[in-house]
């Protein structure tokens, strides 16, 4: 069993920073595509950074420039330093793993940003 298992989430004015962090329970986290989504009231879940299991990254226009996505396969962790933060970040942001055809989703946490 896969478990993700995100935290570091909370309330920032806007311009301020904040780090996520996602645990992956399991050993299978060196063959896993990574990834970032967000969610805001109202919208669909959109894809925010993913990170290859070679370490590669790729971000949306809206987080790049901003947002840095990292891994560390020997915690089995990912990460996403967030830094010049805006209300418009404003939303639930999960972790998710990508292994095969398997998809695995933690559970989110809010992210909130305060003009």
């Amino acid at each position: 069993q896969v478990q993700l298992v995100e935290s570091g989430g909370g309330l920032v004015q806007a311009g301020g920073s904040l780090r996520l962090s996602c645990a992956v329970s399991g050993n299978i986290f060196r063959a896993t595509v990574m990834a970032w989504y967000r969610q805001a009231p109202g919208k669909q879940r959109d894809l925010v950074a993913t990170i290859s299991t070679g370490g590669s990254a790729n971000y949306a226009d809206s987080a790049k420039g901003r947002f840095t996505i990292s891994r560390d396969n020997a915690k089995n962790t990912v990460s996403l330093q967030m830094n010049n933060l805006k209300p418009d970040d404003t939303a639930v942001y999960y972790c998710n793993g990508k292994i095969g055809w398997s998809v695995y989703w933690g559970q989110g946490t809010q992210v909130t940003v305060s003009s």
